[in-house]
């Protein structure tokens, strides 16, 4: 699964990060604290992963 645009796939980043316990969940918030909660830690690496030199800044 790829990100559709570049915020999501930021956001995926930063929720990987917590699932791992890099960073603090409490530090998440809005689309990134609800893909930690929700998604497995290999979907958001697939996310994560995605390459953004193509993708829009946000899906329209």
């Amino acid at each position: 699964m790829a990100a559709k645009s570049k915020k999501q796939q930021m956001a995926a980043g930063a929720a990987l990060s917590a699932k791992r316990g890099e960073t603090k969940k409490s530090d998440l918030k809005g689309a990134s604290k609800d893909m930690c909660d929700s998604m497995t830690e290999k979907e958001l690496k697939s996310l994560a992963e995605t390459d953004r030199k193509n993708l829009p800044t946000q899906k329209s």
